[in-house]
């Protein structure tokens, strides 16, 4: 059992990356070979859909930003404390 404590801690932290596309506001996590991406349209008003990286399929739609990324975390199979949220992603979601 303190070996999985100890591979846990010892992981390093998700990658997370705020962009603004042309049509939507994107959070981009990477995590060693996985990446996923929480996105909503420009206007801020639209859910968040969760997709397997930037031009991946949707795989789930959320209302909540803390639903999304938890589902992010659990698809990059990190913690969802360990994923550092850039300030201007603060506010996704309804």
């Amino acid at each position: 059992m303190s070996y999985l404590l100890a591979r846990t801690t010892s992981m390093p932290t998700p990658a997370a990356t705020y962009i603004e596309t042309d049509d939507e506001r994107q959070l981009r996590l990477q995590h060693a070979s996985a990446e996923v991406v929480i996105a909503q349209n420009r206007d801020g008003y639209a859910m968040l859909a969760v997709r397997g990286g930037p031009e991946g399929r949707e795989l789930e739609r959320y209302y909540g930003f803390d639903m999304a990324l938890d589902h992010a975390a659990e698809l990059l199979g990190v913690p969802i404390g360990e994923i550092e949220v850039p300030p201007e992603a603060s506010d996704m979601g309804m």
